[in-house]
This record gives structure tokens, C-alpha cells and sequence, in this order.
């Protein structure tokens, strides 16, 4: 056990935390949400850098951060789902949840073809992450019907536009592979 995965884990203990401090009775509650959800993303890219840097890259480690990270943004999306209770909230999120699903179902498959380099993280992926986590930042600390949680919406909605973006290439990139084997 090193100290990236060690932060990666720190992420999966925060999700339950960070529902607990969302429904308490507390005015400052929501703020103490979206001040854990924030520190959870800084870890988030805190252990990929440790890992690189330091060299302690470990299987386990490739494996539990991409898990963390989608588990704090689905469980952060449904709370805000709930919270809001619109439309217009609901369908970006579900738009990022069900790519993240397809994409890890893609990338898992792909490497049991041993393909995997084929649906590696792009740029496009690596800006959505941050304009995610920015929204999602905004969207937990910001009373709904405020300037800085409509800012919230516009940039999930940005980060969605991003998500099918991102998930169009990912087909693309594995469409031969795909194809191919359902011959």
C-alpha cells in the first residue's frame, strides 16, 4: 500500500461522508459537502501525480482510481438530482452517468482483448473530469435559484456536451474491435 492508492482509497471512504454532510439539518452542511467533494477531487488528481512521480503505479491502483472517481461524481449527480428535482438537471446527469458506465463496460472489455491503449484517457476526457468537478463543486456549495449555481448548470452542461464528445471517440477509436467481433 502506497500513498496514492492510499488517497484513492480516502476518495471511496469519503463518498458515505459526503451524503451524511449533505442531509444534515445545517445551514453550513451543503458548504462542508462541497469543501470534502472538492478535497476528493484534488485527491483525485493528487494520486495520479504521486503515482507518476514517484513511480508507484500499481495495478490495484490503475484499477480503484478510475472507480473512485466515478462513484464520488454518480453519487454527488443523484444527490443533485434530488436537491433540484428538474429536468434540466436530471438529463446532463444522466448523460454523464451513463457514459461513464458504457465507457468503463468499453474499456473493460477492450483489455480483455488486450487493447486497452485504444480507449486511453484523452485531453477531451481529462477537460470534461475538471469542468465535472468545477459544476459539481458549485452545484453542491450553491443554493439552487443563485448566479453561482445556474454558473454550476451551464458548466455541467458544458461537461455533458464534452461526455458524448468524448464517448464518440472512445466508439470510434474501438468500432474496428467491436465490429470485428460481432461477426
Amino acid at each position: 500500500m502506497n500513498i496514492p492508492n492510499l488517497l484513492t482509497l480516502a476518495r471511496i471512504v469519503f463518498i458515505p461522508l459526503l451524503v451524511v454532510l449533505f442531509y444534515l439539518p445545517f445551514a453550513w452542511s451543503t458548504l462542508l459537502a462541497a469543501a470534502l467533494f472538492g478535497l476528493a477531487a484534488v485527491t483525485d488528481w493528487l494520486d495520479g501525480y504521486l503515482a507518476r512521480r514517484w513511480d508507484q503505479s500499481t495495478p490495484f491502483g490503475a484499477f480503484l482510481d478510475p472507480v473512485a472517481d466515478k462513484l464520488m461524481v454518480a453519487v454527488a449527480l443523484a444527490l443533485l438530482i434530488e436537491r433540484y428535482e428538474a429536468i434540466w438537471l436530471t438529463l446532463p446527469a444522466l448523460v454523464i452517468i451513463g457514459r461513464e458506465i458504457v465507457i468503463s463496460a468499453l474499456r473493460e472489455w477492450m483489455a480483455e482483448m488486450g487493447k486497452r491503449g485504444q480507449v486511453a484517457v484523452s485531453w477531451i476526457g481529462k477537460v470534461k473530469t475538471t469542468l465535472q468537478m468545477i459544476a459539481l463543486l458549485m452545484l453542491l456549495a450553491f443554493t439552487p435559484g443563485t448566479l453561482l449555481a445556474l454558473l454550476g448548470v451551464v458548466i455541467l452542461y458544458v461537461a455533458a456536451l464534452l461526455t458524448l464528445w468524448s464517448m464518440f471517440l472512445y466508439l470510434k477509436a474501438a468500432w474496428p474491435h467491436l465490429s470485428s467481433s460481432m461477426r
